[in-house]
């Protein structure tokens, strides 16, 4: 018996909610995955579909114990460094106007001075 499922890769954002009292975590459930719960500062970390981020978003703000509300900005990153490696642009550098001159010195050890 061969059942073919299809999984697709759904995209989702991570929203942080911070909130006045931990009794209505289980409330959020119902917006999306519970990922988090920091007991000593009081925030969530929650997934949600990105499709579904601005309706979930506008309804979490109206909870009563919700103080704060942030939305991860890893997917506005771009993730892709492969042009970037081993080049200049990898490791930016500060030009303070000043120049550097080599000079030809030599180190000498104590035995030999």
């Amino acid at each position: 018996m061969s059942v073919e499922s299809s999984f697709e890769l759904v995209k989702r954002r991570g929203i942080v909610v911070f909130v006045y009292s931990l009794r209505q975590v289980r409330n959020l459930r119902r917006y999306g995955v519970v990922h988090y719960v920091s007991k000593s500062m009081k925030y969530v970390v929650l997934y949600v579909n990105e499709s579904e981020v601005d309706t979930v978003c506008q309804k979490i703000e109206r909870l009563h114990f919700v103080r704060e509300l942030s939305l991860s900005h890893r997917p506005e990153i771009e993730m892709n460094f492969s042009d970037k490696i081993g080049t200049k642009q990898a490791y930016p550098t500060m030009d303070d106007g000043f120049e550097i001159e080599e000079k030809n010195t030599q180190i000498r050890l104590a035995e030999h001075v």
